[in-house]
Parts: structure tokens; C-alpha cells; sequence
């Protein structure tokens, strides 16, 4: 069978559970269209872009931001965790802050732009599983350095970039052209650069944008 090649355009934030979820399922749905290759290019989104280097602690976090107190972040973070075991992903309880995602967007930046994107897929991957399964902090330069390089990227390369703010303009003008284009939330999913889906859907509904947009 010839492969099928669909541009996929994901927009999201390495800290956001429901791009974790949403990207597992796009994928579980690609691998239900036989000869379907899911060509992915992640384009940053923070949801916290003025958040200081130190972090903030979740529940406070999310009670300031949503007004969403104990039971109400414990029964979510259950409904996330069901919707991520279906998926084979792991939402852990040890991540107990919301970081910072500036330095994770540029590593994904330049993965895309030097080494394509299956290796940014990869970082992505990579990154979703350090701080949801594992609660690492993926603004802390040394998780981020270990990450990068055990996704595949050159450690030398990777240790200069996390120095230096490259790619910081770069990331913040897409992110601007993105909220100009009407995105406020994410995941943000565009198929072949024309069809929309927009959250965690269910295994089911992308599969249904996916074959609505090979036509």
C-alpha cells in the first residue's frame, strides 16, 4: 500500500494535559487509517507566557487562574488520568507545578527546524512524559538537557541553545501570529492547513476529521 502523507499543524504547551491527550489520540486514530503518515509540526502556545522562572504551585496555580478548588482539581486530574490510561499515556500525581515553557518551546523550535519532524516529535514525546508521567521541571535546564538528548538532539548543541535565548523572538512572533489567527485555546489541531479541531477529542472524532480531510 502507498503511504498517505497528511500534514498535521499542532499547536500547544508541553504543560497542557489536554494537548498530552489530544496528541495521543490523533495518533491512535492515524493508526486506524491503513497507510495513513502523520507529517506533525508543533507550533509553540504558552498558557502562562508571564510566568516567573520559579514556577507556581498547581493547585494555586489553577484556583487563581480558574477558581478551581481541591475537589474540583482532584476530580479532573482523575478524569485525565482515565482519558490518558485509554491512551497508554500517564498522568502522574508528582507534578505539583506549573512551570515556565519558553526554553521547552525553543528546543522544539529549533528540533523542527534543524533536525525535522520526526525528531521534534520526539522531543515532544519525550517532554509530555518528563512532566506529566514524571513530574520532572521542564523549565530546570539540566531536565531539559537530559530530555533533549535522550530525544536524539546533540547534547553540545542543546547545552548552547538552553544558555543563550535563541529562538525566544522567534517563538513569541509565532505564537502572536497565532492568536491573531483567532486560537485562544489549545490543543489547537489543523489538518492538511484547512480543517480544524480544536481539544482533547476522542479517539473517534479525529479519526473522522482524519478521513474527512484525505477526502
Amino acid at each position: 500500500m502507498t503511504p498517505r502523507h497528511l500534514r498535521i499543524d499542532f499547536i500547544s504547551d508541553v504543560v497542557c494535559p489536554w494537548c498530552a491527550i489530544g496528541l495521543h489520540a490523533l495518533e491512535a486514530a492515524a493508526a486506524r487509517i491503513p497507510g495513513l503518515v502523520l507529517d506533525i509540526h508543533f507550533h509553540p502556545f504558552e498558557l502562562n507566557p508571564d510566568l516567573g522562572p520559579q514556577g507556581q504551585d498547581l493547585a494555586e496555580h489553577l484556583m487563581q487562574k480558574y477558581g478551581a478548588g481541591p475537589e474540583q482539581f482532584a476530580k479532573t486530574h482523575e478524569a485525565m488520568r482515565q482519558r490518558g490510561a485509554e491512551l497508554g499515556f500517564t498522568f502522574s500525581p508528582a507534578r505539583t507545578r506549573i512551570v515556565n515553557t519558553l526554553a521547552a518551546h525553543r528546543l522544539l523550535h529549533w528540533a523542527g527546524e534543524a533536525f525535522g519532524p520526526a525528531r521534534q516529535l520526539a522531543l515532544k514525546h519525550a517532554l509530555l512524559t518528563a512532566y506529566f508521567s514524571e513530574g520532572r521541571d521542564v523549565s530546570d535546564p539540566a531536565v531539559l538537557l537530559a530530555v533533549a538528548t535522550a530525544a536524539g538532539l546533540p547534547e553540545a548543541e542543546t547545552r548552547e541553545l538552553l544558555a543563550s535565548d535563541r529562538y525566544a523572538a522567534e517563538v513569541r512572533a509565532i505564537e502572536a501570529d497565532i492568536r491573531r489567527q483567532g486560537i485562544q485555546a489549545v490543543p489547537a489541531v489543523i489538518l492538511d492547513q484547512r480543517l480544524l479541531v480544536q481539544g482533547g477529542q476522542p479517539v473517534e472524532a479525529f479519526e473522522q476529521a482524519l478521513r474527512e480531510a484525505l477526502g
